[in-house]
């Protein structure tokens, strides 16, 4: 006897397929995922641990709440801006303040020098050289700054200056610079100007011309029987410097006319920056007395 089962070899793979997935849904059921808190519970946790203790000072102990002035939290807009105004005052005031700096000289003295804007469209400055004789503390001290001044000993003294840059006259010039200075001690007095003019002559070329004038005044102090009287000196100069900027070269051509002088003194010199800072420069000029004045110097500039 024969039994068949009447769904045949073609059904089996769906049997198959059926039996393994039932297989893996009954595995998936018995997995237990790990407990984790849900956002609710870590609130509660973070509540209980911020909790105050009762041991805790009571910080509100003797304030009473409904006399606290709470209008003081209020700031209005325009006095945040009135507080940030008034610290950028102040603060241009402390960079506009005096200005001081101090250097040794080899003599034992000290070069003193004080200055401050006063007006910052014209760039107006005032302030004062001032010369600064140490008084020696040492026997070896006194013979030493003897010695550097010729047996006799540094002598304090100064000069009051005023400088002012104001702007040109259309075409003809483009800046004007005036000076003012006075030495009460050697009754020595200065008034200059002088007029400046910019003109390129290529890309990396440019040519300056200048002109200056200044009244030099020297007064001399009344003895008995001898009064005191004073002398003017009268001077200008002209000058033209071409200036190379891809090589940091500059030369100059001037001369100088004054009234004790009967001629112009004509001079002529040149400059070359070497690297950053470090620039060396000569000149040859005449002199009153018929001689020529020769000078070669090296200079270092920093500013930090």
């Amino acid at each position: 006897m024969e039994f068949s089962t009447g769904f045949g070899w073609t059904r089996l793979p769906v049997l198959a397929a059926a039996f393994i997935l039932g297989s893996v849904l009954t595995a998936s059921a018995q997995i237990i995922p790990p407990f984790s808190p849900g956002p609710a519970a870590a609130d509660e946790e973070a509540e209980t641990a911020e909790a105050p203790d009762v041991n805790d000072p009571d910080v509100m102990k003797g304030i009473d709440v409904d006399k606290l002035d709470w209008g003081q939290l209020a700031i209005d807009a325009g006095t945040l801006n009135d507080i940030i105004a008034a610290k950028k005052r102040a603060q241009a005031a402390a960079n506009n303040g005096l200005n001081w700096s101090s250097n040794a000289n080899t003599n034992g003295s000290s070069a003193v020098t004080v200055k401050q804007s006063v007006f910052e469209f014209w760039d107006t400055r005032i302030g004062a050289d001032m010369t600064v004789a140490n008084e020696p503390r040492t026997m070896s001290e006194l013979m030493a700054q003897k010695a550097a001044n010729g047996g006799s000993l540094p002598q304090s003294s100064g000069s009051a200056w005023a400088t002012a840059t104001a702007p040109g006259a259309g075409q003809i010039w483009d800046k004007t610079a005036l000076e003012a200075r006075v030495d009460p001690g050697s009754e020595q007095s200065k008034l200059g100007a002088s007029l400046t003019k910019s003109v390129p002559l290529s890309g990396d070329t440019s040519l300056t011309l200048q002109n200056g004038y200044s009244v030099n005044q020297q007064g001399t102090t009344a003895v008995p029987g001898i009064g005191g009287h004073i002398t003017r000196n009268y001077e200008t100069d002209q000058s033209a410097k071409v200036t190379i900027t891809d090589t940091g070269t500059s030369v100059t051509a001037g001369q100088t006319l004054s009234t004790t002088d009967d001629k112009w003194l004509r001079k002529v010199g040149a400059e070359q920056k070497l690297f950053d800072n470090v620039t060396v420069s000569g000149s040859v000029g005449e002199t009153s007395q018929g001689a020529i004045n020769k000078s070669v110097t090296a200079g270092f500039k920093k500013s930090w």
